[in-house]
């Protein structure tokens, strides 16, 4: 189920949210402040392309002025519009009948792309 659901995932959404994750990554990397958080979503890129057979992203007790800065760096370079795409997806999946359990899996995601630094992405 997890590979065949992956697969359905790419045509509904996955890949165009990923290629947004990868180019909001290039442009952290371009600041030198956020380098190190570029790693960050690039993992959510990662998750974005194949989230089944992964939980989703868990809070870390790392919290303090670091990751608020750059969550709020995060929404001035993508975050905000790749919340939005999520979103849309997510209403479109929700009204078919077939496509809930995507747009639920886009709403979640569409939570963990306002605020990604200070989360772990969890694989079982």
């Amino acid at each position: 189920m997890r590979f065949s659901g992956n697969i359905i995932w790419l045509v509904f959404g996955g890949l165009i949210i990923s290629i947004e994750y990868f180019i909001s990554s290039i442009l952290l990397m371009i600041t030198i402040i956020g380098i190190p958080f570029s790693f960050q979503t690039l993992k959510l890129a990662s998750l974005a392309l194949w989230p089944f057979g992964r939980t989703t992203v868990v809070s870390t007790k790392h919290t303090g002025c670091v990751f608020t800065v750059m969550n709020i760096l995060w929404l001035l370079t993508g975050g905000i519009w790749i919340a939005i795409t999520h979103t849309i997806f997510g209403i479109l999946l929700f009204i078919t009948i077939i496509g809930i359990p995507f747009g639920k899996q886009h709403i979640k995601l569409a939570v963990v792309a306002l605020s990604p630094f200070g989360r772990e992405i969890v694989t079982f």
